[in-house]
Protein backbone atom coordinates (compact mmCIF):
# COMPACT_ATOMS: atom_id res chain seq x y z
CA UNK A 1 0.00 0.00 0.00
CA UNK A 2 1.21 3.43 -0.73
CA UNK A 3 2.15 6.23 1.63
CA UNK A 4 -0.91 8.10 -0.34
CA UNK A 5 -3.39 5.54 -0.25
CA UNK A 6 -2.43 4.99 3.50
CA UNK A 7 -3.51 8.35 4.13
CA UNK A 8 -6.25 7.78 2.61
CA UNK A 9 -7.40 5.36 4.76
CA UNK A 10 -9.18 7.78 7.63
CA UNK A 11 -11.33 9.26 4.77
CA UNK A 12 -12.18 6.23 2.64
CA UNK A 13 -15.28 6.79 3.03
CA UNK A 14 -15.54 10.17 1.66
CA UNK A 15 -13.27 9.31 -1.19
CA UNK A 16 -15.92 6.45 -2.38
CA UNK A 17 -18.44 9.13 -2.42
CA UNK A 18 -16.38 11.45 -4.96
CA UNK A 19 -16.22 8.39 -7.02
CA UNK A 20 -20.02 9.16 -7.69
CA UNK A 21 -19.23 12.77 -8.80
CA UNK A 22 -18.01 12.45 -12.49
CA UNK A 23 -15.97 15.12 -14.47
CA UNK A 24 -18.57 17.39 -16.85
CA UNK A 25 -16.17 16.05 -20.03
CA UNK A 26 -15.44 12.84 -19.73
CA UNK A 27 -17.52 10.32 -17.89
CA UNK A 28 -15.18 9.73 -15.12
CA UNK A 29 -14.96 10.37 -11.60
CA UNK A 30 -13.09 13.38 -10.02
CA UNK A 31 -11.42 11.12 -8.09
CA UNK A 32 -9.99 8.67 -10.82
CA UNK A 33 -9.44 12.20 -13.24
CA UNK A 34 -6.81 12.26 -10.08
CA UNK A 35 -8.19 15.65 -9.53
CA UNK A 36 -8.74 15.21 -5.68
CA UNK A 37 -5.17 15.38 -4.18
CA UNK A 38 -6.18 14.64 -0.13
CA UNK A 39 -9.66 14.90 1.97
CA UNK A 40 -8.77 15.71 5.71
CA UNK A 41 -12.15 15.24 8.07
CA UNK A 42 -12.11 17.69 11.61
CA UNK A 43 -14.69 17.33 13.49
CA UNK A 44 -18.07 17.27 11.24
CA UNK A 45 -16.07 19.22 8.48
CA UNK A 46 -14.42 18.03 5.64
CA UNK A 47 -11.13 20.24 3.70
CA UNK A 48 -10.78 18.81 0.00
CA UNK A 49 -7.22 19.95 -1.52
CA UNK A 50 -7.77 19.37 -5.17
CA UNK A 51 -6.66 21.36 -9.11
CA UNK A 52 -8.00 21.21 -12.10
CA UNK A 53 -6.34 19.98 -15.49
CA UNK A 54 -5.98 23.48 -16.44
CA UNK A 55 -6.41 26.86 -15.14
CA UNK A 56 -8.71 27.71 -17.59
CA UNK A 57 -11.19 24.90 -16.76
CA UNK A 58 -14.56 26.28 -17.56
CA UNK A 59 -16.44 23.85 -15.02
CA UNK A 60 -14.72 24.60 -12.23
CA UNK A 61 -17.65 26.01 -9.87
CA UNK A 62 -19.90 23.24 -11.37
CA UNK A 63 -17.40 20.37 -10.02
CA UNK A 64 -16.60 22.38 -6.61
CA UNK A 65 -20.57 22.44 -6.50
CA UNK A 66 -21.25 18.87 -6.83
CA UNK A 67 -18.46 18.08 -4.87
CA UNK A 68 -19.68 20.11 -1.71
CA UNK A 69 -23.08 18.72 -2.80
CA UNK A 70 -22.37 15.05 -2.53
CA UNK A 71 -19.73 15.46 0.95
CA UNK A 72 -23.22 17.14 2.41
CA UNK A 73 -25.61 14.16 2.19
CA UNK A 74 -23.34 12.09 4.58
CA UNK A 75 -25.13 13.00 7.35
CA UNK A 76 -22.08 14.15 10.07
CA UNK A 77 -19.95 16.61 7.34
CA UNK A 78 -21.81 19.89 8.62
CA UNK A 79 -19.30 21.91 6.02
CA UNK A 80 -16.90 21.35 3.02
CA UNK A 81 -14.12 23.63 2.52
CA UNK A 82 -12.39 23.31 -0.89
CA UNK A 83 -8.47 24.30 -1.67
CA UNK A 84 -8.15 24.82 -5.19
CA UNK A 85 -4.01 24.14 -5.72
CA UNK A 86 -1.92 24.50 -8.77
CA UNK A 87 1.24 22.98 -7.39
CA UNK A 88 1.72 20.21 -8.13
CA UNK A 89 -0.22 20.77 -11.36
CA UNK A 90 -2.40 18.06 -12.63
CA UNK A 91 -0.66 15.93 -15.12
CA UNK A 92 -2.05 12.47 -17.14
CA UNK A 93 -0.30 10.94 -14.31
CA UNK A 94 -3.19 11.77 -11.43
CA UNK A 95 -5.12 9.13 -13.67
CA UNK A 96 -5.85 6.38 -11.64
CA UNK A 97 -5.76 2.96 -13.79
CA UNK A 98 -9.22 2.94 -13.85
CA UNK A 99 -9.27 6.81 -15.46
CA UNK A 100 -7.19 5.73 -17.84
CA UNK A 101 -9.31 2.54 -19.18
CA UNK A 102 -12.12 4.87 -19.65
CA UNK A 103 -10.46 7.52 -21.11
CA UNK A 104 -8.76 4.53 -23.80
CA UNK A 105 -12.20 3.33 -24.25
CA UNK A 106 -13.81 6.70 -25.40
CA UNK A 107 -10.65 6.40 -27.42
CA UNK A 108 -8.90 9.41 -25.55
CA UNK A 109 -5.17 8.48 -25.47
CA UNK A 110 -3.77 8.97 -21.72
Amino acid sequence: MSEATMNEIPTKKYWDALKEVMDPEFPISVVDMGLIYEITKKDNNLEVLMTYTSTGCACMQWIESDIKERLLKEEEIAEVDIQVVWDPPWTVNNLSEEGKKKLKHWGVSS
